[in-house]
Protein backbone atom coordinates (compact mmCIF):
# COMPACT_ATOMS: atom_id res chain seq x y z
CA UNK A 1 0.00 0.00 0.00
CA UNK A 2 1.31 3.37 -1.19
CA UNK A 3 -0.63 6.42 1.03
CA UNK A 4 -0.15 9.99 -1.03
CA UNK A 5 -3.07 12.63 -1.29
CA UNK A 6 -4.58 14.27 -3.90
CA UNK A 7 -3.63 18.56 -5.07
CA UNK A 8 -7.67 19.01 -4.63
CA UNK A 9 -7.21 18.35 -0.65
CA UNK A 10 -5.30 21.72 -0.64
CA UNK A 11 -7.40 23.54 -3.36
CA UNK A 12 -8.50 26.30 -1.30
CA UNK A 13 -4.76 27.43 -0.56
CA UNK A 14 -3.90 26.23 -4.54
CA UNK A 15 -6.66 29.07 -5.72
CA UNK A 16 -6.27 31.52 -3.09
CA UNK A 17 -2.31 31.63 -4.28
CA UNK A 18 -1.28 30.52 -0.44
CA UNK A 19 0.34 27.72 -1.57
CA UNK A 20 1.70 26.33 -5.12
CA UNK A 21 1.47 23.03 -6.75
CA UNK A 22 5.40 22.54 -5.72
CA UNK A 23 4.32 23.92 -2.10
CA UNK A 24 1.51 20.98 -2.11
CA UNK A 25 4.71 18.32 -3.34
CA UNK A 26 6.52 19.75 -0.09
CA UNK A 27 3.96 19.61 2.24
CA UNK A 28 3.02 15.96 1.27
CA UNK A 29 6.57 15.17 1.60
CA UNK A 30 6.66 16.31 5.03
CA UNK A 31 2.96 14.35 5.93
CA UNK A 32 4.78 11.05 5.04
CA UNK A 33 2.84 10.48 2.03
CA UNK A 34 4.31 8.34 -0.32
CA UNK A 35 2.52 10.05 -3.25
CA UNK A 36 0.12 13.05 -5.14
CA UNK A 37 -2.16 12.69 -7.23
CA UNK A 38 -2.23 15.81 -9.84
CA UNK A 39 -5.54 17.58 -10.33
CA UNK A 40 -5.23 20.33 -11.91
CA UNK A 41 -7.50 23.17 -10.27
CA UNK A 42 -5.61 26.56 -8.80
CA UNK A 43 -2.82 25.62 -11.08
CA UNK A 44 -2.29 24.37 -14.95
CA UNK A 45 0.56 22.13 -16.36
CA UNK A 46 -0.84 21.38 -20.12
CA UNK A 47 -0.47 24.91 -21.50
CA UNK A 48 2.51 25.47 -19.10
CA UNK A 49 5.71 23.22 -19.95
CA UNK A 50 7.74 25.17 -17.81
CA UNK A 51 6.16 24.90 -14.92
CA UNK A 52 4.99 20.96 -15.29
CA UNK A 53 8.85 20.24 -15.58
CA UNK A 54 9.23 21.81 -12.57
CA UNK A 55 6.81 19.59 -11.41
CA UNK A 56 8.09 16.37 -12.30
CA UNK A 57 11.76 17.83 -11.21
CA UNK A 58 10.42 18.33 -7.55
CA UNK A 59 9.01 15.06 -7.16
CA UNK A 60 11.79 13.78 -8.73
CA UNK A 61 13.99 15.52 -5.96
CA UNK A 62 11.48 14.62 -2.90
CA UNK A 63 11.19 10.97 -3.82
CA UNK A 64 7.32 11.10 -4.48
CA UNK A 65 5.92 9.24 -7.32
CA UNK A 66 3.05 11.14 -9.13
CA UNK A 67 0.46 8.66 -9.32
CA UNK A 68 -2.16 10.06 -10.99
CA UNK A 69 -3.61 12.76 -13.32
CA UNK A 70 -7.53 13.67 -13.00
CA UNK A 71 -9.61 15.91 -15.12
CA UNK A 72 -12.96 16.75 -16.43
CA UNK A 73 -14.02 15.38 -19.81
CA UNK A 74 -17.61 15.16 -21.31
CA UNK A 75 -17.74 12.50 -24.43
CA UNK A 76 -22.00 13.08 -24.46
CA UNK A 77 -21.85 15.31 -27.86
CA UNK A 78 -24.37 15.73 -29.92
CA UNK A 79 -21.95 16.87 -32.64
CA UNK A 80 -19.13 14.99 -34.20
CA UNK A 81 -17.30 18.20 -34.25
CA UNK A 82 -17.73 19.20 -30.48
CA UNK A 83 -16.79 15.28 -29.48
CA UNK A 84 -13.97 15.20 -31.89
CA UNK A 85 -12.72 18.18 -30.56
CA UNK A 86 -12.62 16.93 -26.46
CA UNK A 87 -11.08 13.58 -28.02
CA UNK A 88 -8.13 16.39 -29.59
CA UNK A 89 -8.17 18.22 -26.28
CA UNK A 90 -7.53 15.31 -23.93
CA UNK A 91 -5.04 13.54 -26.25
CA UNK A 92 -3.20 16.72 -25.77
CA UNK A 93 -3.19 15.73 -21.54
CA UNK A 94 -1.85 12.32 -22.03
CA UNK A 95 0.98 14.05 -24.30
CA UNK A 96 1.66 16.57 -20.79
CA UNK A 97 1.89 12.97 -18.97
CA UNK A 98 4.38 11.26 -21.27
CA UNK A 99 6.47 13.94 -20.91
CA UNK A 100 6.30 14.15 -17.35
CA UNK A 101 7.13 10.33 -17.17
CA UNK A 102 3.41 10.15 -15.33
CA UNK A 103 1.74 6.59 -16.32
CA UNK A 104 -1.89 7.04 -15.08
CA UNK A 105 -5.06 9.48 -16.11
CA UNK A 106 -8.26 9.89 -14.80
CA UNK A 107 -11.23 11.52 -16.83
CA UNK A 108 -14.62 11.99 -17.00
CA UNK A 109 -16.57 11.11 -19.44
CA UNK A 110 -19.83 12.97 -18.95
CA UNK A 111 -20.18 16.65 -17.18
CA UNK A 112 -19.96 16.51 -13.81
CA UNK A 113 -23.22 18.43 -13.57
CA UNK A 114 -26.09 17.78 -14.86
CA UNK A 115 -29.98 18.03 -14.32
CA UNK A 116 -31.02 14.85 -12.14
CA UNK A 117 -33.46 13.85 -15.25
CA UNK A 118 -30.89 13.25 -17.46
CA UNK A 119 -29.47 11.30 -14.78
CA UNK A 120 -31.39 8.50 -15.33
CA UNK A 121 -30.47 5.34 -17.11
CA UNK A 122 -32.00 6.20 -20.25
CA UNK A 123 -30.12 9.39 -20.96
CA UNK A 124 -27.03 6.81 -19.69
CA UNK A 125 -27.55 3.99 -22.63
CA UNK A 126 -28.12 6.95 -25.16
CA UNK A 127 -24.55 8.53 -24.23
CA UNK A 128 -23.09 5.29 -23.88
CA UNK A 129 -21.93 4.96 -27.22
CA UNK A 130 -20.12 8.57 -27.58
CA UNK A 131 -18.61 7.72 -23.92
CA UNK A 132 -17.25 4.43 -25.22
CA UNK A 133 -16.08 5.56 -28.45
CA UNK A 134 -13.97 8.30 -26.66
CA UNK A 135 -12.77 6.40 -24.13
CA UNK A 136 -11.32 3.78 -26.41
CA UNK A 137 -9.89 6.31 -28.55
CA UNK A 138 -7.95 8.23 -25.22
CA UNK A 139 -7.44 4.36 -24.27
CA UNK A 140 -5.12 3.51 -27.45
CA UNK A 141 -3.57 6.47 -27.81
CA UNK A 142 -2.12 6.36 -24.04
CA UNK A 143 -1.73 2.72 -24.08
CA UNK A 144 0.88 3.48 -27.02
CA UNK A 145 2.85 6.05 -24.64
CA UNK A 146 2.71 3.44 -21.72
CA UNK A 147 -0.09 5.11 -19.93
CA UNK A 148 -3.06 3.64 -18.11
CA UNK A 149 -6.70 5.50 -18.43
CA UNK A 150 -9.03 5.57 -16.13
CA UNK A 151 -13.33 5.95 -15.17
CA UNK A 152 -14.07 6.79 -11.77
CA UNK A 153 -17.54 6.94 -9.89
CA UNK A 154 -17.96 10.53 -10.79
CA UNK A 155 -20.85 12.78 -11.50
CA UNK A 156 -24.41 11.28 -11.47
CA UNK A 157 -24.69 9.89 -15.00
CA UNK A 158 -21.98 7.49 -14.22
CA UNK A 159 -21.59 7.11 -10.63
CA UNK A 160 -23.42 4.02 -10.59
CA UNK A 161 -21.12 1.29 -9.67
CA UNK A 162 -22.95 -0.74 -12.96
CA UNK A 163 -22.19 1.88 -14.76
CA UNK A 164 -18.62 2.17 -14.25
CA UNK A 165 -18.67 -1.23 -15.05
CA UNK A 166 -20.90 -1.04 -18.16
CA UNK A 167 -18.27 1.73 -19.73
CA UNK A 168 -15.25 -0.44 -18.74
CA UNK A 169 -16.82 -3.62 -20.07
CA UNK A 170 -17.65 -1.38 -23.70
CA UNK A 171 -14.78 0.03 -24.36
CA UNK A 172 -12.60 -2.80 -23.74
CA UNK A 173 -9.47 -2.20 -23.43
CA UNK A 174 -6.65 -3.42 -20.88
CA UNK A 175 -4.92 -0.11 -19.87
CA UNK A 176 -9.19 1.34 -19.51
CA UNK A 177 -9.79 0.81 -15.18
CA UNK A 178 -11.26 2.52 -12.89
CA UNK A 179 -10.15 4.94 -9.90
CA UNK A 180 -12.45 4.10 -6.82
CA UNK A 181 -13.87 6.60 -4.83
CA UNK A 182 -14.97 4.64 -1.95
CA UNK A 183 -17.17 8.34 -1.10
CA UNK A 184 -18.69 8.95 -4.04
CA UNK A 185 -21.25 6.15 -4.65
CA UNK A 186 -23.32 8.00 -1.85
CA UNK A 187 -23.72 10.60 -4.15
CA UNK A 188 -26.51 8.48 -6.17
CA UNK A 189 -27.65 6.58 -2.58
CA UNK A 190 -25.74 3.43 -3.26
CA UNK A 191 -24.44 2.06 -0.21
CA UNK A 192 -20.40 2.17 -0.49
CA UNK A 193 -19.61 -1.17 0.90
CA UNK A 194 -21.75 -2.22 -2.01
CA UNK A 195 -19.88 -0.24 -4.81
CA UNK A 196 -16.61 -0.74 -3.29
CA UNK A 197 -17.00 -4.52 -3.34
CA UNK A 198 -18.25 -4.73 -6.90
CA UNK A 199 -15.67 -3.05 -8.51
CA UNK A 200 -12.46 -3.66 -6.51
CA UNK A 201 -11.75 -6.10 -8.88
CA UNK A 202 -11.45 -3.59 -11.67
CA UNK A 203 -9.56 -1.06 -9.74
CA UNK A 204 -6.39 0.67 -10.53
CA UNK A 205 -6.39 3.54 -7.86
CA UNK A 206 -8.40 3.72 -4.61
CA UNK A 207 -9.69 7.39 -3.62
CA UNK A 208 -10.23 7.26 0.11
CA UNK A 209 -13.02 10.24 1.29
CA UNK A 210 -15.50 10.57 4.60
CA UNK A 211 -19.01 12.38 4.07
CA UNK A 212 -21.45 13.50 6.50
CA UNK A 213 -24.53 11.87 5.61
CA UNK A 214 -28.57 13.37 6.33
CA UNK A 215 -31.56 12.31 4.87
CA UNK A 216 -33.79 14.59 3.20
CA UNK A 217 -36.13 15.11 5.46
CA UNK A 218 -33.30 15.95 7.89
CA UNK A 219 -32.26 19.58 6.66
CA UNK A 220 -28.96 20.72 8.72
CA UNK A 221 -28.99 23.89 7.86
CA UNK A 222 -25.88 25.82 6.83
CA UNK A 223 -22.35 24.72 5.91
CA UNK A 224 -21.28 23.32 2.57
CA UNK A 225 -23.75 20.59 2.07
CA UNK A 226 -24.84 19.68 -0.78
CA UNK A 227 -28.00 17.13 -2.18
CA UNK A 228 -27.42 14.12 -3.52
CA UNK A 229 -29.19 12.34 -6.43
CA UNK A 230 -32.30 11.44 -4.39
CA UNK A 231 -32.10 14.57 -2.36
CA UNK A 232 -30.42 13.69 0.75
CA UNK A 233 -27.61 15.44 2.15
CA UNK A 234 -24.14 15.61 1.83
CA UNK A 235 -20.84 17.52 3.28
CA UNK A 236 -17.07 16.24 3.32
CA UNK A 237 -15.36 15.41 6.73
CA UNK A 238 -11.72 14.76 8.16
CA UNK A 239 -10.87 10.65 7.06
CA UNK A 240 -12.46 8.89 9.92
CA UNK A 241 -14.50 11.31 11.68
CA UNK A 242 -18.03 11.41 9.02
CA UNK A 243 -20.55 8.58 8.72
CA UNK A 244 -19.08 6.29 6.13
CA UNK A 245 -18.53 3.01 7.14
CA UNK A 246 -14.61 3.58 6.82
CA UNK A 247 -13.23 0.59 8.92
CA UNK A 248 -15.48 -2.16 7.50
CA UNK A 249 -14.45 -0.25 3.94
CA UNK A 250 -10.72 -0.17 4.70
CA UNK A 251 -11.10 -3.97 5.54
CA UNK A 252 -12.58 -4.70 2.87
CA UNK A 253 -10.16 -3.31 0.28
CA UNK A 254 -7.37 -5.20 2.51
CA UNK A 255 -8.89 -8.04 2.41
CA UNK A 256 -8.93 -7.75 -1.40
CA UNK A 257 -5.14 -8.29 -1.68
CA UNK A 258 -5.06 -4.65 -3.13
CA UNK A 259 -1.87 -2.67 -2.57
CA UNK A 260 -1.79 -0.09 -4.82
CA UNK A 261 -1.94 3.40 -4.40
CA UNK A 262 -4.36 5.14 -1.31
CA UNK A 263 -5.46 8.57 -2.50
CA UNK A 264 -6.83 10.64 0.31
CA UNK A 265 -9.52 13.74 -0.79
CA UNK A 266 -10.41 15.83 1.80
CA UNK A 267 -13.37 18.09 1.26
CA UNK A 268 -14.45 18.93 4.27
CA UNK A 269 -14.95 22.84 5.81
CA UNK A 270 -12.43 22.51 7.98
CA UNK A 271 -8.95 24.36 7.05
CA UNK A 272 -8.10 22.14 4.39
CA UNK A 273 -3.82 21.42 5.97
CA UNK A 274 -5.25 20.35 9.46
CA UNK A 275 -8.35 18.13 8.27
CA UNK A 276 -5.71 16.71 5.63
CA UNK A 277 -2.88 15.96 7.66
CA UNK A 278 -5.79 14.51 10.89
CA UNK A 279 -7.28 12.20 7.72
CA UNK A 280 -3.50 10.93 6.57
CA UNK A 281 -3.02 9.63 10.20
CA UNK A 282 -6.57 8.49 10.61
CA UNK A 283 -6.13 6.41 7.36
CA UNK A 284 -2.73 5.32 8.74
CA UNK A 285 -4.18 4.04 11.96
CA UNK A 286 -7.04 2.51 10.57
CA UNK A 287 -5.39 0.24 7.69
CA UNK A 288 -2.70 -1.10 10.16
CA UNK A 289 -6.22 -2.29 12.29
CA UNK A 290 -8.12 -3.57 9.41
Amino acid sequence: MKLGISTYCLVDKLRGGEMSVLDVLEWAKEHRCEHVELVPYGYSLVDDGELAERVRRKAEQLGLELSNYALPANFAHESDEDFLAEVERLKGHVDLLAAMGIRSMRHDVVAFTIPQEEADITHFEKNLPRIAEGSRLIADYAAERGIATNIENHGWGVQHSDRVQRVIAEVNRPNFRTVLDIGNFLCVDEPPLIGVAKNLPLASIVHLKDFYYRGADQNPGDGKWFRTANGNFLRGSIFGQGDLPVRSLLKLIKGSGYDGYLTLEFEGMEESREGTAIGLDNVLRLWDEA
